[in-house]
């Protein structure tokens, strides 16, 4: 049994681990999951990627935390928080964001997922304000916005994806914490 940080129904939530990086490195190259990104992803980016993850959960208590299903400890993706700081009017900013591997689609754990990180943003941390950005293009993730509650603010340019004329219009959703 993982010693997880938090669970839901289904998944458990926890800090990235060196030995993570495979199974990162997997979800991040993978074509279909990086659709809605600039390119698929090297192991190098991975290692970064947990690098930075550890560190923003040393600093604040959240990242995009590693998930697992609880009945398996099968490792599915991250769902979480993660600092913003890239120039934009909305910015700096706490995002919550996911990435699943494929076969775990369509049975609601980015849902799931997604409300549990919420509740543990508003009541844990007591944070005010969450916000969620995806290219207009990316249905799937702004469905998973809409279920858990985040309400569209605008589309805009994303200030990275200027050379991706595919991604570069975006949506901002919103949650306040009531």
């Amino acid at each position: 049994m993982e010693n997880y940080l938090f669970t839901s129904e289904r998944l458990g939530f926890r800090n990235w681990k060196t030995t993570d990086v495979n199974a990162l490195f997997e979800l991040n190259s993978n074509e279909e999951v990086m659709r809605y990104f600039p390119s698929t992803q090297t192991k190098i980016q991975a290692e970064a990627f947990i690098k930075r993850m550890q560190e923003q959960f040393t600093k604040n208590n959240f990242c995009y935390f590693a998930v697992e299903v609880l009945e398996s400890n099968e490792f599915i993706g991250f769902v979480g928080l993660s600092e913003q700081t890239y120039e934009i009017d909305f910015n700096p900013s706490i995002d919550i964001g996911w990435r699943l591997h494929p076969k775990h689609w369509g049975k609601g754990y980015a849902t799931e997922g997604a409300k549990t990180c919420l509740k543990y943003a508003f009541n844990n941390l007591k944070i005010k304000k969450i916000v969620s950005v995806a290219p207009a293009i990316n249905i799937p993730s702004i469905t998973v916005m809409e279920r858990i509650g985040m309400q569209k603010e605008k589309e805009f340019v994303h200030p990275l994806l200027t050379e991706y004329p595919k991604l570069e219009t975006c949506v901002l959703y919103t949650i306040k914490n009531s």
